[in-house]
């Protein structure tokens, strides 16, 4: 049996690639993961794909046991994976509490690459799509673990593209600007949200459509402005481009926040 699984279904990016792979030919069934069952439940009545829903999270191996449970009786062939759950928060590094840091790196890093190693055993001749992000091409002020982050992941992809190409299976990573999905209003501080958008705004459909038709390469770059990004990222040392980004990525609004007091600093430890 021949699915596609992707993770982050429930909103966004995720969402988008379910509803567009929906269209390809050659699956049998797609497979969804997300905390938020009730959006999975929502999205599958709209696919006309045999749907299989998995509300976990992706941070707690023993919620995915059906999930690999399911994998093996089915004797499924994985052709699309898609790994798209993710989160960021915004700020100045200290002005966020350590659980914030860590949280960004517990997804978008460890249950990322947990969940690709449980997955690989059953990926055949297919393609495996990793979220990163333009971020992943400099350091952000303001954005700096989830930049890291996106770097990670665009590392690790590039490096497993390589490993898997004798079983014939890609790898990319998608690489878009910001984009209109409910990402900003989970990561925080709207104002700093408002100056990440002003480098430019990406269409979630034109991202995904960009990907899902690339037929070479591990990096997916679906606009001017990501292209242009990653460029500039080869081109100029990036001690010239940080303190740019730093002004851009803080206006007269958005003050430079407190630091945490040296009790809430004692506090975890």
């Amino acid at each position: 049996m021949n699915i596609a699984v992707i993770t982050g279904a429930s909103s966004g990016i995720g969402e988008e690639f379910a509803k567009q792979i929906d269209h390809l030919r050659g699956l049998d069934e797609i497979w969804l993961l997300a905390r938020r069952k009730n959006c999975l439940d929502a999205l599958a009545q709209t696919l006309t794909h045999k749907v299989r829903v998995f509300p976990a999270d992706l941070t707690q191996p023993k919620e995915l046991r059906k999930f690999y449970k399911a994998l093996v009786k089915s004797k499924a062939q994985i052709k699309i994976l898609v790994n798209a759950a993710g989160c960021g928060k915004i700020g100045y590094f200290e002005s966020l509490s350590i659980e914030d840091h860590l949280d960004v790196i517990e997804i978008n890093c460890k249950a990322l690459v947990g969940f690709t190693y449980l997955c690989l055993p059953f990926v055949h001749k297919g393609i495996i799509y990793q979220l990163a992000s333009v971020a992943a091409f400099i350091p952000q002020p303001n954005f700096s673990i989830y930049a890291a982050s996106k770097a990670f992941v665009l590392s690790f992809s590039r490096a497993l593209n390589q490993e898997l190409r004798e079983r014939n299976v890609r790898v990319v990573a998608v690489c878009p600007n910001p984009v209109e999905t409910e990402f900003f209003e989970k990561a925080g501080d709207e104002c700093q949200a408002s100056a990440i958008k002003k480098i430019g705004v990406e269409k979630v459909e034109k991202v995904v459509a960009t990907a899902l038709k690339k037929r070479k390469g591990d990096l997916s770059l679906s606009c001017f402005w990501s292209k242009a990004i990653y460029i500039t990222s080869k081109m100029i040392p990036h001690r010239f481009i940080l303190p740019i980004e730093k002004r851009l990525l803080t206006t007269n609004h958005c003050p430079i926040e407190k630091k945490l007091s040296m009790d809430r600093r004692a506090s975890l430890i």
